[in-house]
Order: structure tokens, then C-alpha cells, then sequence
């Protein structure tokens, strides 16, 4: 049976090997490798065997049918320019991605995932205002004024899946991956803060609402939708207006509110709140005291937890009666790796899994 040569080049970018350096680690010419990863010839028995070495996959990795897709229309860097991210970190994301997608395909073939409400689909370019879509988003899904208290549970809780990776410590904050048949997939980086975890996650969620095509403005209309859904206007108004707009309220408002003091203070320039002076000073505060891309640490909270993906194992495992080999078999991964890969703990105790249920 011949290799699925797309799962030839997946395995090797998700291990971040370069082609040459590849060709190199297996023992034959780069021209091999490009060939066999372009399907033009298929690699001996023994090369495969030591490709399932090198990469640190099982042999039936490479056997796979499932389609591989390719990068996003919209990556959402993290605060820094969009040039740190390179095509090697870009290449693990989406090969990191497509193991996740190819993981959730097969593991939905037993469980199915209640989708709520769901995420609604609203045109930017029938609405024009990502501010409306925010509010209409809020309206279906039927969230209380204030405060959104979790928004990770929110957006699972209508069908999304949430993932937190390391993403290799790569600049993207996170990747959304929209592919018929399946849920969405928002993949977000967990070396971020909280604050910044919850307002990525906004953002994704802005491009899976509103953006059918890619255009020059989506990323600017997400940042948009994102404040617009986390600091409604009719809701933090009040918490500015008639008050000192400096850094103890900032402070304040970030625990209450749960986003970044910057996203508060650009929410208040927004909402015309904060004079020009006023802003630009203290804008000039958090670059004196180092605080652009670090905020100050006593002011942190706790991240929110994704539960999906753990909640579909746990139904393997509780329900269905797999072990960790037998899990590690159908997904295609090595038993010591999967654990971590999908942020779970095969010992861990039983819980209930509510938004699950198994497909009979």
C-alpha cells in the first residue's frame, strides 16, 4: 500500500525540519524526498522505517488518507510585527493544526458535540459595523450585560473547538481553521497572558462570525468585534465616564473585566472618553515602564481552560473503555506523546462530559 505522500511532508514539518535537513537525518538525496513528498516516486520499506524514526511517529502515520490543508487566511500575530514570523514557524503551526483536525475528525466518529446556539454567521459586508455584529453575537447567544465571565466555555458551548499550544515559540497568538464537515478549530498560544489569550480568542472568533473571503480590512475588524464583545459600549461606558482615566482605574477595570489595561484604554479612545492628552500620556506610561508587551504581574489571573478535546477523550476513555495505547493506535501518535499533545492526564480523575454525547 503506498504512502499518503502528504503525510510524508506533514510529519516532517510538524517536527520543524527544514527538506535538506530531512533528507539528510533519513540517508538519501533531498531530490528523493522532494519527489516522494511531490508523489513522483515512493520511498523503500527501510527509508520509510527510519522516517517514522526520525519523525517520531508510528510507520501507519504515513498511511493516512485524510486531506491536508493549508494555512489560514488570517494569522493574528502576536503584538510584534508580522515579519518574527517565519515559514518554518508557519509550516509547524499548520502541520501542528492539521494533526489536531485529522485527531478531532476521527474522534467525532464516536461522539458528538452539542453545539447550542451556535456561532452565528453575519456577513461584514451585509452589517458594515463589526461593533452591531459584536452586539447581535452577544444578543443570540443570550450573554448577560457586563462582564464576559468565561469566554472559552461560551464559545464551546456553541460548537468551537479551543486549543492551547506552545506553537513552538513562535509570534502567532493563534490560527482559526474552518473545514466543512467539522467544528471550528481556534488554536491559541499558551505562552500568552490571560488577558491576551481571551482578546486573541475574540478576534478569532470576529473572523469565523464575519469574514467569508479575506480582505484588507479583516484584521482591523476583528480588533474591532473583539472590544466590541468584551467591553460593550452601553456596559464600560459608565466605568469611564465622570472618573480619573489613569492607571488605578485601568488596573481595576482589567480584574473586573478581564482584558488588558491597553485594550481598555483604546476601548475608552473609541468610545471618546479619554482625551487626546490623556491617552497619549499614558501611552508614554506603559512604554516607560516596560509594560507594552508585559503587563504587571500581580494584576494576572487565571487563564481559561479549553475542555473539549479532553471531554472527547474522556468519553474514550470512560465510556468507550480505551486505554492510552489503544487511543494512541487510532490517532497515529506515540502513547507518551499524546498526553501532552492534547493537554490531558491519562490518571486523571472522572468527570462529566456535558456537551458530549456518544454517537450511537
Amino acid at each position: 500500500m503506498p504512502i499518503n505522500r502528504a503525510m510524508l511532508r506533514l510529519a516532517r514539518q510538524l517536527r520543524g525540519f527544514q527538506q535538506g535537513e530531512a533528507a539528510e537525518r533519513l540517508g538519501i538525496a533531498q531530490a528523493t524526498l522532494s519527489r516522494a513528498e511531490n508523489g513522483l516516486i515512493q520511498l523503500a520499506d527501510n527509508t520509510i522505517d527510519r522516517a517514522a524514526t526520525v519523525y517520531g511517529v508510528p510507520r501507519s502515520f504515513f498511511y493516512q488518507p485524510d486531506p491536508v490543508y493549508g494555512p489560514p487566511v488570517s494569522v493574528h500575530p502576536m503584538w510584534r510585527k508580522k515579519a518574527d514570523v517565519t515559514v518554518r514557524d508557519m509550516d509547524k503551526i499548520v502541520a501542528e493544526a492539521n494533526v489536531r483536525l485529522i485527531h478531532i475528525r476521527c474522534l467525532l466518529e464516536a461522539a458528538e458535540i452539542d453545539q447550542g446556539d451556535g456561532i452565528p454567521r453575519l456577513d461584514i459586508e451585509e452589517y458594515g459595523d463589526p461593533e452591531r455584529v459584536a452586539s447581535i453575537v452577544r444578543a443570540h447567544w443570550k450573554v448577560p450585560a457586563g462582564p464576559i465571565d468565561d469566554l472559552t466555555r461560551l464559545v464551546e458551548s456553541a460548537g468551537a473547538v479551543i486549543v492551547h499550544s506552545a506553537f513552538g515559540g513562535s509570534a502567532v497568538s493563534g490560527v482559526t481553521f474552518s473545514i466543512p464537515g467539522l467544528p471550528p478549530v481556534i488554536v491559541l498560544n499558551a505562552e500568552q497572558p490571560a488577558d491576551r489569550l481571551r482578546f486573541t480568542l475574540a478576534h478569532e472568533l470576529g473572523h469565523l462570525v464575519m469574514h467569508f473571503f479575506p480582505t484588507s480590512t479583516m484584521e482591523t475588524e476583528a480588533n474591532v468585534f473583539a472590544g466590541a464583545l468584551l467591553l460593550p459600549a452601553s456596559d464600560i461606558r459608565p466605568c469611564f465616564v465622570g472618573r480619573k482615566v489613569d492607571f488605578a482605574l485601568l488596573a481595576t477595570l482589567k480584574l473586573e473585566w478581564k482584558v488588558a489595561m491597553q485594550s481598555l484604554l483604546m476601548r475608552a479612545r473609541t468610545l471618546n472618553v479619554v482625551t487626546a492628552n490623556q491617552e497619549r500620556y499614558l501611552w508614554q506610561q506603559f512604554s516607560m515602564r516596560r509594560m507594552r508587551l508585559r503587563e504587571p504581574p500581580e494584576l494576572d489571573f487565571p487563564p481559561e481552560k479549553p475542555s473539549t478535546i479532553q471531554d472527547m477523550i474522556r468519553l474514550h476513555f470512560e465510556e468507550l473503555g480505551y486505554g492510552l495505547e489503544e487511543l494512541a493506535t487510532l490517532l497515529h501518535m506515540h502513547p507518551q506523546e499524546l498526553p501532552e499533545f492534547h493537554g490531558f492526564n491519562p490518571d486523571g480523575g472522572k468527570r462529566g462530559t456535558p456537551s458530549l454525547r456518544i454517537v450511537r
